[in-house]
């Protein structure tokens, strides 16, 4: 078979070449029509340029008589042109003539106001009369001579296209000197540039808007506060003065107003939190005094709505330093601003804890804890710390918790340490814990009929239901919220903060939050569940041993696990003598400088370790820690050694047989060993407290005090007693007491009255009257420029 052939002929080179040139061509013809659209397009866009440029200038009725030239050449021309088609004026009735005029007269389309939506044409009406037609035709007006505008390059903005045009005055030779007379005066009104003021007289000028704007707000603030519910829509008026455009006043009348309407809010915010109606509610008929205090609530948080929303965007524009198109704040005032805004939500936060958006100010808090500008940071912490001491129940502390937890988790546990700090001040230490949370305060049931019946006489009935009648009495006045809602509340607290702790413990162990969660748990320690106290343990002394904790951090960990074995875990059998050697061993970092704020720290520890676990410590401990705590009390200052005295005073009370370290006779066999790291093998009771007679010699007086009643054996009678004032404080108190944190002697060191201060020889008398006479001459002669010979003065005094 034959292999079929293509029929396309493949087209020859002058087919191609001609082919071509019709693709050039048609080429060539699309492109020029397509310049010829765009062109069109252009020149339509121009002609729509210049005609916004027009309407724009041409603000004024524009009378006929006195006709604008904006081209002259073209203007004569056609002018010409007009002369010649029309009738002469020589030729014209005198009735047509003046009919002409008073077609001049009349409005048209050209002399107009064109903003006004009136037709041109309006007929007769019968009522209207002569002065109404009069008051419809618009004024003429001597208008200054035609400005030839130069076009400068449109702006765009968001409404659309703003023209901007430069106006030229028209330089016309055949004017009359006459017309030229006439517009001088109004040439010179137009020129004439604005006055200028001074700094002084800027000053002044503001000084007296700011006092305007001051006394406006002053009028409405007192109005509200006067009336609330009638001058709830003045909050309003009050509000809408936060967008003060005056660039003078702007920043300081905003201030002003934020402030003030934080305060109208706390004032006249009622004690409850507003609810939205419902469809039901609106729809059913209510006195007029139920509908005023309905406006009056949805007013109210409605204001309070938007003026959280003010608050917050000015933070917002603080942070993304976004500037305005209007300009009348700079950016150098936005912190200011900000900061303001930020001292409101802080006080709204303490004020209204229960009101509504409370929780949407708490998520705009939480995050400015943790802020760069240390100011706005330390603000929040505070404010956050006030709430917590003053929130009973624990709702609002609840919802601040959550928000912070969720935070520090994340940020990868990267924030500052303040924030875990805050979490010290929660009121949950009055929460009485136990094993079955279902016996605390249980409802009180009242006895049923039955019951009373078999175990009651009639008379014991009468008095039963008398009394419980009262109860219930007192309960519904009462309306405080039970133990068991409280409880709930804490416990839901508790678990969130506990959770933060063991994941910074498990994870970033290393982190600069680690004192501020040892420090918490601590505090919290004693609500820890038991199940947990092994596991917590083991970390606390790993993280000992590591080496990688500060001195106070070591402290707080120490401090940490005995809280939890004096608590629950009282009940375990754990012996946490690896945590006594620990302290005895570093006790003697303590010293007069920067270690001297760990003592506190220390007395806490050691109430915890020896006095309240009296019953697990030996003997041979405790005389060691006294032994050591006397030498340590030579090494710091003079308010921790009364604290460190005053806690050595406690455990000779506690343990009556450590009286024999004021003996110098030694007990048993064996040497005093200080330098051994172990309190139970150092053989404390072979040595005495020889600390106390240096001490006895202080210069502090209450450190005296101290070292002569512990010499005499800490009696509570007698001349060596302590005053009430000192026995019955306890060593922490003791140690902030006498605090020289202000460097000052505490107590005064009082001025020494001594009895032979007439015998005392002052001045001149000191010298021999030969020698004065002496110094007397030398200081009588003119002094010289040559150099002094000190031994010529001595021969003249030995002649």
């Amino acid at each position: 078979m034959k292999a079929r052939r293509n029929k396309k002929q493949v087209p020859s080179f002058r087919k191609l070449l001609k082919t071509s040139k019709v693709k050039l061509e048609n080429k060539l013809k699309n492109k020029q029509f397509k310049q010829q659209s765009t062109l069109k397009k252009y020149r339509k866009e121009q002609r729509k340029l210049r005609q916004a440029v027009k309407d724009a200038v041409s603000k004024k009725p524009v009378p006929l008589e006195d006709p604008k030239e904006k081209r002259p050449g073209k203007r004569i021309e056609r002018e010409e042109g007009e002369e010649e088609e029309a009738l002469p004026l020589d030729m014209m009735d005198e009735d047509d003539l003046q009919l002409m005029k008073d077609l001049g007269q009349r409005a048209s389309f050209l002399t107009r106001d064109i903003s006004s939506s009136e037709p041109v044409h309006v007929k007769k009406r019968k009522h209207e009369s002569v002065i109404d037609k009069y008051e419809k035709i618009p004024r003429t007006l001597q208008t200054a001579p035609e400005k030839e505008l130069i076009h400068l390059l449109p702006i765009k903005d968001k409404s659309g296209i703003i023209p901007q045009t430069r106006e030229k005055p028209v330089i016309d030779s055949n004017q009359d000197e006459e017309d030229q007379e006439e517009m001088e005066p109004e040439e010179e009104i137009i020129e004439k540039p604005i006055k200028e003021l001074t700094l002084e007289e800027h000053l002044i000028e503001r000084k007296k808007k700011l006092q305007e704007r001051k006394m406006h707000i002053a009028a409405l603030a007192s109005a509200i506060l006067s009336d609330p519910e009638s001058n709830i829509k003045k909050l309003k008026e009050l509000r809408s003065m936060l967008m003060e455009q005056d660039p003078d006043v702007a920043v300081t009348v905003r201030k002003l107003v934020i402030v003030s309407l934080m305060e109208l809010f706390k004032d006249i915010t009622p004690s409850y939190k507003i609810r939205p109606l419902t469809e039901a509610e609106k729809s059913t008929k209510i006195r007029k005094e139920t509908q005023k205090l309905r406006e009056f609530e949805e007013g109210l948080v409605s204001q309070y709505k938007f003026y959280l929303e003010n608050l917050e965007q000015m933070i917002k524009d603080w942070k993304q330093r976004k500037l305005k198109k209007s300009n009348v704040v700079s950016l150098k005032a936005y912190k200011g601003l900000a900061e303001v805004a930020v001292k409101s939500l802080c006080e709204l936060l303490v004020a209204l804890p229960h009101f509504n958006f409370h929780n949407n100010i708490i998520v705009l808090i939480v995050p400015l804890m943790n802020d760069m500008s240390k100011s706005i940071s330390e603000m929040c912490c505070e404010a956050v710390k006030k709430l917590f001491k003053q929130d009973k129940l624990g709702q609002a502390s609840l919802g601040v918790i959550k928000v912070i937890s969720g935070f520090v988790k994340g940020r990868n546990y990267e924030v500052r340490p303040e924030m875990l700090k805050t979490f010290l001040c929660l009121r949950i230490k009055e929460v009485e814990v136990k094993k079955d949370t279902e016996d605390i305060n249980k409802p009180k049931k009242f006895m049923t009929f039955k019951e009373k019946r078999k175990t009651l006489s009639r008379m014991q009935r009468k008095w039963k239901k008398a009394e419980e009648k009262l109860e219930r009495e007192l309960r519904e006045a009462e309306a405080s919220e039970s133990t068991e809602k409280k409880l709930k509340l804490h416990t839901e607290t508790l678990n969130i903060v506990f959770v933060t702790y063991f994941r910074i413990l498990k994870k970033a162990q290393r982190s600069p939050l680690l004192p501020a969660v040892l420090e918490g748990l601590a505090k919290f320690a004693h609500l820890i569940n038991v199940e947990f106290f092994d596991d917590l343990l083991v970390v606390l002394h790993s993280l000992i041993e590591s080496g990688d904790l500060s001195y106070q951090e070591s402290l707080h960990c120490v401090q940490t696990a005995f809280h939890i074995l004096s608590g629950q875990g009282d009940v375990l059998n754990i012996d946490p003598m690896k945590f006594y050697t620990h302290l005895y061993k570093t006790l003697f970092k303590l010293h007069a400088g920067a270690t001297n704020e760990g003592v506190e720290t220390v007395l806490q520890c050691l109430d915890v370790m020896l006095t309240k676990r009296r019953k697990q410590v030996s003997q041979q401990r405790a005389l060691a820690f006294i032994k050591r705590l006397c030498t340590l009390a030579l090494h710091v200052l003079p308010n921790s050694s009364i604290g460190i005295l005053a806690t050595n005073r406690i455990l000779m009370h506690t343990f009556p047989k450590t009286d024999l370290l004021l003996d110098n006779e030694s007990q048993g066999s064996g040497v005093f060993l200080p330098e051994l790291d172990e309190p139970e093998y150092c053989n404390a009771q072979n040595t005495a407290l020889w600390e106390l007679h240096a001490l006895r010699r202080h210069y502090h007086p209450i450190v005296q005090k101290f070292a002569v009643h512990l010499i005499a054996g800490a009696p509570s009678e007698g001349s060596e007693a302590l005053k009430p004032e000192l026995s019955r404080r306890s060593a922490a108190e003791l140690f902030e007491a006498y605090s020289m944190a202000a460097m000052t002697f505490n107590p005064p060191v009082e001025s020494s009255n001594s009895k032979r201060k007439d015998k005392v020889l002052q001045g001149d008398s000191f010298l021999n009257e030969e020698l004065s006479q002496l110094i007397k001459r030398h200081c009588s002669q003119v002094a010289t420029q040559l150099p002094l010979d000190f031994t010529k003065c001595l021969e003249t005094s030995l002649q």
